[in-house]
């Protein structure tokens, strides 16, 4: 199939309704490997495939990187091809937001902790977003990465809260060969700085069993060179873990660039 770009309306009969399972990738552009395996796991699971490219102002804070992210869309439109992607989304601002929304949706205690924290009014302004696609797109499945962890926790949550009857599909963080987690922000990163990032992944896989203090100290000794903004660990997110499967976050700034990872854990 011809890829579609639909970018100010959206195009009923790219996709029918009637004919099999229709899933959407959710990204902001600067497609990278990560993005890839997303639409890869799209592609062999569901009959139709959407990727929407859009920089959603309302989860930028005010003193954020939304006018220098990253844009590289016809590179991210060639991908698209390759995979056999049917359908690129990429609307402007005034087809998303055609005047600034009074209502949003608010993420709940989940997106106050962590990044909700350290970046006030990001988690509403993601969830509004994808709240927003999700109907428009109309898709049965949505597929999402684990390295943004908290994210995807919230989509799952508005999704159960709001009875939207849209799967959503965890995938797990793609790395490179040295361990750094895949991220359209790594562009930023110097060479000196990349090397610094990972300690990142060095602190998720420091320990990967153990007491909750064996985990987060054997962690906290690999986070040198980078400001630490927090390192967490927990079964579900609200609360410390439990013996059990876990989850070990981490978000720090390296030079200028803020960067977030996760991985699991199993707490003795």
């Amino acid at each position: 199939m011809t890829l579609v770009v639909a970018d100010r309306v959206w195009l009923d009969s790219a996709v029918s309704k009637h004919d099999g399972r229709t899933a959407v990738v959710m990204t902001m552009g600067a497609l990278h490997a990560g993005h890839a395996e997303l639409l890869r796991r799209a592609r062999a699971e569901a009959e139709h495939v959407i990727a929407t490219i859009y920089v959603n102002p309302l989860q930028f804070g005010p003193n954020e990187d939304l006018a220098k992210y990253p844009r590289t869309l016809e590179d991210d439109l060639e991908l698209c091809r390759e995979i056999g992607v049917d359908v690129v989304f990429t609307p402007a601002d005034d087809v998303i937001y055609p005047v600034t929304p009074s209502v949003r949706i608010d993420p709940g205690p989940t997106g106050e902790i962590l990044d909700g924290a350290s970046r006030p009014g990001h988690f509403a302004g993601m969830l509004t977003v994808v709240h927003k696609l999700l109907r428009l797109t109309r898709a049965d499945v949505a597929y999402f990465g684990e390295k943004d962890y908290q994210q995807l926790a919230l989509i799952r949550q508005m999704v159960r809260d709001l009875d939207m009857g849209v799967e959503i599909v965890g995938v797990p963080t793609v790395r490179e060969a040295d361990g750094l987690a895949l991220s359209s922000r790594n562009r930023y990163l110097s060479a000196e700085d990349r090397e610094r990032a990972l300690a990142l992944s060095r602190a998720l896989f420091a320990c990967r069993r153990g007491t909750p203090a064996e985990i987060l100290d054997a962690a906290a000794a690999e986070l040198t060179g980078v400001d630490l903004d927090y390192l967490a660990l927990t079964d579900t997110l609200l609360g410390p873990a439990t013996p059990g499967p876990g989850r070990l976050l981490v978000a720090a700034r390296v030079g200028t660039t803020r960067l977030i990872d996760n991985a699991p854990v199993e707490v003795c």
